[in-house]
């Protein structure tokens, strides 16, 4: 580690909102460059928690909020998934009073609270000059807001729904389009041995990338997502098509958790309690689609029943170690956001565009919704992919916002 008597400056990195796949690998990569070009990194436990949970006391221990990382820390964890610093879905701009640490409590009076005061006053104390914030829209938005307040922030996009706006790609989606596509094609044993459909249920709350994408690599028939209204008996009849035609008779459908079909109100949500960026937890969408098909299929299939094997993926394609993208790709943005400390520059989110790294101003992660282009990408009337004109377009196909 470098002498502190030499010490360039401090960063400080934090991972925010759901665990994928790669982050290890991102803090890794960051940590080690920083090290090695003379600066000191701090890690922040918990995402936006810890930095709010922080009391200046030099006289109380901090290490449940905020760690000095060594190459040997990072270096044990650096080809693990998961985030070793772990991880909160904290948003300081909104934070109730149950969530509010004992020592801000009379400070901050009021159900709900900004405090972004005591954020910026944080990580004053801790003499942090670059602060880089490793996650999704939500965590990164209030990114945004610090670097609006005057914060130096360089921000590394992460989700597996690969819905950061300004970049092509986002830590943790190699992985889970990995996973689905392998765990759909071991689904097909049973599904074929039963002569069923099989609804598989996979992430995405606004974004349908994550069904398009291993739909279009052949691992399910048809699939419905969150940017389009799908019509329900229009799918049961695709399906029933597409097992009369498979020599096993079963069919696939792949699910955006997002996605609904005529005749509903709203997603389906699995409780209404919101997170602190607004958000009801999302799931069972798999499970009405199921009953639906199991109920129309007689009008498509000469009366008879065609019953449903259905899955939801959930964790299952966000946890354990990266794929090999996974590992490349943080690794990149890691060194990325590096090479902008060096070079004096900040407001910056790191990002691929068509093919190549770069990097944007911040802000763009706050400007719009990155979603399929449904006319672009998707067939409404197939409930598929659109399957043409794939030259200059990016190695994930729909994945640009530009």
């Amino acid at each position: 580690m470098s002498n502190v008597n030499t010490i360039k400056g401090t960063i400080a990195i934090l991972t925010g909102g759901g665990d994928v796949p790669g982050l290890n690998p991102a803090i890794r990569a960051l940590t080690v460059r920083a090290l090695r070009e003379g600066y000191r990194v701090l890690g922040i436990r918990r995402g936006w928690a810890g930095i709010v949970e922080l009391e200046r006391d030099k006289g109380k221990p901090h290490e449940d909020h905020v760690i000095e990382l060594s190459e040997e820390a990072v270096n044990k964890v650096g080809r693990t998934g998961g985030t070793f610093l772990h991880t909160s879905r904290t948003n300081p701009s909104k934070v109730t009073q149950a969530q509010l640490p004992p020592h801000l409590r009379d400070k901050y009076p009021g159900d709900i609270v900004d405090v972004t005061p005591d954020v910026l006053a944080n990580l004053e104390w801790l003499g942090v000059d670059t602060l880089i914030p490793i996650g999704g829209d939500d965590t990164l938005s209030y990114g945004v807001r610090l670097h609006k307040e005057g914060v130096r922030v360089i921000a590394i996009p992460k989700t597996m729904d690969n819905d950061v706006p300004g970049t092509d790609y986002c830590i943790g989606f190699s992985t889970c389009v990995t996973r689905t596509i392998e765990m759909t094609h071991d689904l097909r044993t049973s599904a074929g041995s039963h002569e069923r459909f099989l609804v598989i249920e996979v992430f995405g709350r606004y974004a349908g990338f994550t069904a398009l994408l291993p739909t279009m690599a052949g691992a399910a028939n048809r699939c419905v997502i969150p940017e389009h209204v799908f019509d329900i008996e229009r799918l049961c009849e695709l399906l029933t098509e597409d097992r009369h035609t498979n020599p096993s008779k079963y069919s696939v459908v792949l699910v955006s958790e997002g996605a609904t079909f005529k005749g509903m109100e709203e997603m389906v949500f699995e409780d209404h309690e919101t997170d602190a960026f607004g958000h009801k937890k999302l799931g069972g969408i798999g499970d009405r689609i199921s009953r639906v098909l199991r109920d129309l299929s007689p009008k498509f299939n000469n009366g008879r029943r065609i019953n449903v094997i259905n899955q939801r993926l959930g964790y299952l394609v966000r946890c354990g170690n990266p794929d090999a993208l996974d590992s490349i790709v943080p690794m990149a943005f890691g060194n990325l956001a590096m090479d902008l400390v060096l070079d004096g520059v900040a407001g910056r989110l790191v990002n691929v565009r068509n093919g190549r790294y770069d990097n944007v101003p911040i802000d763009v992660v706050a400007s719009r919704k990155k979603t399929v282009d449904v006319r672009k990408f998707y067939s409404p009337e197939r409930l598929r992919p659109i399957y043409e004109r794939f030259e200059a377009k990016p190695l994930f196909i729909m994945t640009s916002d530009y």
